[in-house]
């Protein structure tokens, strides 16, 4: 559009498009701890009630890499009234949701709703924000991405303990109506963003939508349904790698593609998506795993678990702000490669503790770990968008946007199968020493016997066992997730330093 429009300080603006992005992230993670609840509920069992996260994820999956385009094709601000008022109407249709059935369907337009709101957000606030403030515009947008899948088991049991499951999705109308009422009032699309209605990439959407469906079923279903040792998981496999390569075929063809991958050109650009994967990898891999640790084997009940996990939240929290002030006067690069270095050795440190772990073992790696995500996220997406023009940043921000979250669903799903792996693994190494040729062991039998009687005895070693293993396993976990981090740090050497003030044609 070319008209002019009215200037508006660029932190209202900011606040505007976060208040809805918060709420779309949120709505990731915070229906985790409602599960059981729904399924009582709707009168089938957890196993099918995951289909409501399932669902959700697919259908965000598949919006968010095509944003760019939609954003050209009706207007960005009008595609982003539209997504907050889609989210909204669809949050009340799942609070209200009957059956199970209704409640997939309506997840799955809160998804296709909600994906277009990450990447619209980032591109809005990287073009409010003149270039030597754009440290801050990401450190504020990063606040809403880390913080959110965080607070989201907090916010979600607290609300279901308290009230209802459906108001896990009540709670995001009055977010949506006043983001819609800033929006309206307050963001409008930059002059050189004019709607085109050139062809529309059929062929592209259809690849693209059947191979990341199939990719995030398979993520989601793989490890309760044993992997490649289902047909399901087999089949969603080779529809992914099929349809994926006919997808790259189609969009590196077409002249009028629906995802523009020319942007991987941009050596940078490419350095950089390639470590958000990685990042979201570990940052959702390790969410996952704290979660089912202190539960199960600390004997945390729901609500206290998310707040042992809040400390991640604080220190990113004061992370955010600090780093997108102070990173402007010196090389984005120095704050990457300590955010990584901090990042694995807080993760290291997570493998050190045992099941004596108490409150403040906990605290302080976490908090650590959220301020060295910040020295992460925030020059990670001023570094990564930095050479992008600001006609193709839309599109560049979806494709970075879909790469954190497809990485973290991966990061999701290795994570849980490498637990339940090494647990199996340990606990048959540390069930051969079980024997009545083992001095120790016939010891402690012969103690807990003595106690609680043979029968009750046993079961108490097995479940001992059992909890040693699994903490073992946690460990292993915990070590690759920060040797990950390691092998990153070379990477950056391959990133170009954004130059001062190259980046100005970006701003409005």
């Amino acid at each position: 559009m070319s008209e002019q429009h009215p200037h508006v300080n660029p932190w209202i603006v900011a606040v505007a498009v976060m208040f809805s992005t918060f709420m779309e992230v949120l709505d990731t993670t915070v229906v985790n701890v409602s599960l059981p609840h729904i399924a009582g509920d709707l009168s089938v069992t957890i196993n099918e009630a995951t289909w409501a996260l399932t669902s959700y994820l697919v259908a965000n999956a598949i919006i968010l890499p095509i944003t760019g385009w939609l954003a050209t094709y009706f207007g960005r601000k009008r595609l982003l009234m539209m997504s907050v008022v889609g989210f909204t109407t669809a949050s009340f249709l799942c609070g209200f949701a009957p059956t199970l059935p209704f409640l997939i369907v309506c997840r799955i337009l809160q998804g296709a709703a909600g994906g277009c709101l990450q990447p619209l957000s980032q591109a809005v606030l990287l073009e409010a924000f003149p270039p030597q403030d754009r440290g801050k515009a990401m450190g504020f947008w990063g606040l809403g991405i880390v913080v959110a899948p965080v607070l989201g088991p907090v916010l979600g049991g607290w609300l279901t303990d308290s009230y209802s499951w459906r108001w896990v999705f009540y709670i995001n109308i009055p977010v949506g109506i006043i983001s819609l009422l800033m929006t309206n009032e307050f963001v409008f699309d930059p002059p050189y963003l004019r709607r085109v209605r050139a062809s529309i990439d059929y062929w592209g959407i259809g690849f693209l939508a059947i191979w990341i469906g199939a990719l995030q079923i398979m993520l989601d279903k793989g490890e309760q349904e044993d992997w490649f040792g289902s047909p399901m998981i087999v089949t969603l496999t080779v529809l992914t790698v099929i349809f994926f390569i006919g997808f790259l075929v189609r969009e590196l063809t077409a002249e009028h593609p629906v995802v523009d991958l020319s942007v991987f050109k941009k050596r940078t650009y490419a350095t950089g998506v390639f470590l958000m994967t990685i990042v979201g990898f570990v940052l959702y891999g390790s969410l996952v795993l704290l979660p089912v640790w202190i539960q199960t084997l600390l004997g945390y009940p729901a609500l206290a678990a998310g707040m042992a996990l809040a400390p991640r939240g604080m220190g990113s929290m004061l992370g955010m702000p600090l780093v997108g002030a102070i990173m402007p006067k010196t090389d984005p690069r120095r704050f990457l490669a300590a955010g990584l270095c901090l990042g694995a050795g807080t993760l290291y440190q997570f493998s050190t503790l045992n099941l004596d772990t108490g409150y403040w073992n906990l605290f302080w790696p976490q908090f650590i770990q959220g301020f060295g995500l910040a020295m992460l996220f925030v020059p990670l997406t001023t570094i990564t968008m930095s050479p992008i023009s600001r006609e193709r940043m839309g599109n560049a921000t979806s494709i970075f946007n879909l790469t954190r979250n497809m990485g973290g669903s991966i990061g999701i799903a290795v994570v849980e199968t490498m637990q339940a792996r090494f647990s199996q693994k340990h606990l048959n190494y540390l069930g051969a020493h079980v024997t009545p040729f083992d001095a120790q062991a016939n010891q402690m039998l012969s103690a807990l016997t003595s106690r609680l009687g043979e029968k009750a005895a046993l079961a108490s070693m097995w479940g001992l066992l059992q909890a040693q293993a699994a903490m073992l396993s946690f460990i292993d976990v915990f070590r690759i997730l920060a040797v990950m981090f390691l092998v990153l740090v070379p990477l950056l050497l391959i990133m170009k330093r954004p130059a001062k003030g190259a980046a100005a044609e970006i701003a409005h």
